[in-house]
């Protein structure tokens, strides 16, 4: 790998891990890791305010780190890529196992 791919993808991870460095969107990458929620669910399992939510869901729109789906006036959530999916799965396998 030149300089310039490990540039480009060291931007790329730096992009996760700034959004997953802020505990509030952690948990909503995790509330996402195997199923689509919609606002209302993640406001409710989050306990946060409609406002609250919305504020790290646009950074993590932003950031292309979810993916929605609108349905009547009901946005559905979920993980955008491949990328973020491993990522919330190895963080799941460390830290979450029961």
């Amino acid at each position: 790998m030149n300089l310039q791919e490990m540039e480009k993808n060291s931007a790329q991870a730096v992009v996760l891990l700034k959004a997953m460095a802020n505990e509030r969107r952690l948990q909503i990458l995790c509330l996402l890791h195997n199923q689509e929620l919609s606002v209302g669910e993640l406001c409710s399992k989050l306990e946060l305010s409609q406002s609250a939510l919305s504020q790290h869901l646009a950074w993590l729109r932003r950031d292309g780190l979810v993916n929605t789906r609108k349905e009547a006036q009901t946005v559905f959530y979920t993980l955008s890529s491949e990328e973020v999916k491993a990522m919330i799965q190895l963080l799941h396998d460390l830290y979450c196992k029961e």
